[in-house]
């Protein structure tokens, strides 16, 4: 994530920043420049081409910071959410923000990288919408089907998640996570087609292999001895559909991660100067993330990312990772 910085005193935001914290600057995030900037006492920002933009009207019911471009209507961001909890949830509506938050921080990472997505509007078959689902009164599984992104919000409580993952023996859980995984699933059906389909399924298996018999395999009898010669997680082992999911949430895991770095002076390279990824994983952010695991394990803390990254993993980062459009590129 880039460094962000109020145009009115010149101190550093982030992009939940609604206000600035020092000169008291009402903010917004501007789709265009991917950029914060000030808006005046009515919410309005004028860009320099002439066009009004207003602060979304989910400015207090999720802490939504982005702007949009028609007066009380959703911005771009909010109006991929289908479905939140209702108003007279307030456990739900309380959980809604940390979900919304993690859903913004990846479309942010998504236009960087070149990914793009189809609004249910344009497709209302296959387009991208995010469920975010109260499991107060419900179950609610997290999951992808044609687009549509289930999240149980109950995972942005850090005590519930915290449990779960204690209780699957996960090494990493959190809502960004989630969401970076699900969205994996969307871009593995709207990119991986025609000729990459062979070129996917050498990397990752078949993924006509039933979906359930696999699940039922999974969990009885559990990951394969040598999994991690050839898999990122466990959970990668289920099915190629998860294959592929873990991969690609462990792409924008560490593009993000170099991306940020760069922006905050621990590193010096470009990101995008790496025609090859694997090139960035093993020169960059290995070394990287071992000295961040290290100054976590110095503060008491687990590791920031508890995993090792082997060669057949590398191939399947190169290949997700080749699927962006990068800037002045065609695809």
């Amino acid at each position: 994530m880039r460094n962000f910085s109020c145009s009115t005193c010149d101190n550093r935001l982030y992009l939940e920043n609604s206000v600035c914290v020092v000169c008291g600057s009402a903010l917004g995030y501007w789709r265009e420049t991917a950029d914060i900037v000030v808006v005046d006492d009515e919410g309005v920002f004028a860009a320099p081409d002439g066009l009004v933009w207003h602060v979304c009207p989910n400015l207090n019911l999720s802490g939504c910071t982005w702007l949009t471009r028609i007066e009380g209507e959703p911005c771009e961001s909010c109006q991929l959410t289908r479905t939140r909890p209702a108003d007279d949830d307030p456990v739900g509506l309380a959980q809604l923000p940390v979900a919304e938050s993690a859903k913004r921080h990846l479309l942010v990472e998504l236009t960087r990288l070149g990914f793009g997505w189809v609004t249910r509007d344009d497709d209302p078959e296959q387009g991208l919408c995010f469920d975010m689902l109260s499991s107060v009164d419900e179950d609610v599984v997290i999951g992808h089907e044609d687009g549509i992104i289930t999240i149980d919000l109950a995972e942005g409580d850090d005590a519930h998640r915290a449990k779960v993952q204690a209780e699957l023996a996960e090494p990493y859980r959190t809502m960004l996570g989630h969401l970076r995984h699900e969205v994996g699933h969307y871009m593995e059906a709207q990119h991986v087609r025609g000729d990459l389909i062979g070129q996917a399924r050498e990397l990752f298996g078949n993924e006509e292999i039933s979906y359930a018999d696999e699940i039922e395999r999974h969990y009885n009898e559990g990951p394969p001895a040598d999994w991690a010669e050839s898999y990122i997680s466990t959970y990668a082992t289920m099915h190629p559909f998860e294959d592929f999911a873990e991969s690609f949430a462990h792409t924008l895991h560490i593009q993000d991660a170099v991306d940020t770095a760069r922006w905050n002076g621990l590193i010096t390279v470009e990101p995008d100067a790496f025609s090859i990824f694997s090139d960035l994983v093993t020169g960059v952010w290995v070394p990287l993330s071992n000295a961040l695991n290290q100054i976590n394990r110095s503060m008491g803390s687990d590791d920031l990312y508890p995993f090792v990254i082997p060669p057949k993993v590398l191939a399947k980062l190169d290949f997700i990772d080749s699927l962006r459009v990068r800037p002045g590129v065609g695809g």
